[in-house]
């Protein structure tokens, strides 16, 4: 058997190989979701993504008898590095065939950009922001997978470790049943807070209600989670360019903005219907049929995914977030929602999981943040 060959990628066309290995070494499986290759391209070329305004990347592809058996991202995200005061490689994209040779071959080429960059560790999986993909599943393997999460083989974890990769940190999602009729205690918290603190919810019935909003929201963004793990704030040119990518598919009603009397966002939750599987079906293509796939599942669907929810750090711990989920839980009710997917949230912060203490819940999926310090 021939040894590993890893190849950076250099041309569009290696681009292409690098983004559909993921769906070869997964056809077939049930769980996992393909991202749309429109929107990783979107993400992995430089002239499109802003965050390469403080990063630098590299991928690679690892052949054997000329045919792929891995691949991998490497990211040097400036920024987070000087916010964190680290030295940090990130590494992402990250997919192998069940060989140790495979993986050990992709990770050592990213320790070695690292070194040679004079960094002190390597952690992982990430993306250029938390927007992106991040985290490596190591619960609910025989879970589908969300549109915004990464799915990956049992095996990956067992890789990793034997590469001498410890566990850094875990984000937990949570499936939750949505009710029969919203519980009183969100209720009350609710309308006590409203009053309280004289804040009114955003009247939106189309898009384009939302979207002078939208900066403020992602301002919220920035504040709020600015102490969570890894998080580097947005910039105008990123806020800009993920409200072209999301705000065209957002549908209302499962949107909500709290406005503190001056008209900015001090909480907000944004949900959207599941794509999980009209995107399996689509296969990472809008074209031909992909895109029918994914307008049926945000016309007719009873499963919704939270994407996002936020609070400014003023307003933590002064039932924001009830307001928001009183609402958006009326609303799945009131369309037929069964089933809630959260966002995912670190394990730590407790805030976010202890709010939906008043509804049944079970872990649905646990990804996990790997790290290597150089000695």
């Amino acid at each position: 058997m021939k040894s590993i060959e890893i190849k950076e990628v250099q041309s569009k066309r290696d681009l292409n190989k690098f983004i559909s290995f993921a769906d070869k070494l997964y056809k077939g499986n049930k769980y996992r979701v393909p991202q749309l290759h429109s929107f990783e391209k979107s993400t992995l070329i430089k002239e499109k993504n802003p965050a390469f305004d403080f990063c630098e990347a590299k991928y690679w592809l690892a052949y054997r008898d000329n045919k792929i058996v891995g691949r991998i991202a490497a990211i040097l995200n400036h920024k987070s590095n000087e916010i964190w005061n680290e030295k940090y490689m990130r590494f992402g994209w990250v997919d192998f065939i069940d060989d140790i040779e495979v993986s050990s071959a992709l990770i050592k080429t990213v320790e070695d950009w690292a070194k040679e960059k004079g960094l002190t560790a390597v952690h992982g999986p990430l993306g250029f922001t938390d927007m992106d993909l991040e985290g490596m599943l190591v619960h609910g393997f025989d879970e589908i997978a969300t549109q915004a999460t990464i799915y990956n083989y049992p095996y990956y974890p067992e890789h990793l470790e034997k590469l001498g990769y410890k566990k850094d940190t875990d984000w937990i999602q949570l499936e939750i049943e949505v009710p029969e009729k919203v519980p009183e205690k969100v209720k009350r918290i609710s309308d006590l807070v409203l009053k309280r603190y004289d804040l009114r919810i955003l009247d939106a019935k189309k898009s384009k209600d939302i979207l002078p909003y939208a900066k403020s929201m992602f301002n919220t963004l920035n504040e709020g989670f600015k102490d969570l793990y890894g998080y580097v704030a947005l910039t105008e040119k990123q806020i800009d360019y993920y409200v072209k990518a999301y705000f065209s598919i957002i549908n209302t009603k499962y949107v909500c903005f709290v406005l503190d009397k001056n008209d900015e966002v001090v909480g907000f939750g944004v949900t959207l219907l599941s794509l999980s599987e009209a995107l399996q079906k689509a296969k990472g293509k809008l074209f031909p049929f992909g895109f029918i796939h994914i307008l049926k599942a945000l016309n007719k669907n009873t499963k919704i995914d939270m994407l996002l929810q936020g609070v400014k750090p003023e307003y933590i711990n002064k039932g924001v977030a009830a307001v928001f989920f009183n609402k958006l839980m009326q609303a799945y009710i009131d369309n037929g929602i069964k089933t809630a997917i959260s966002s995912h949230a670190l394990e730590t912060n407790k805030a976010a999981i202890q709010i939906f203490d008043d509804y049944n819940t079970r872990q649905h999926l646990r990804r996990r943040i790997y790290i290597k310090h150089f000695e």
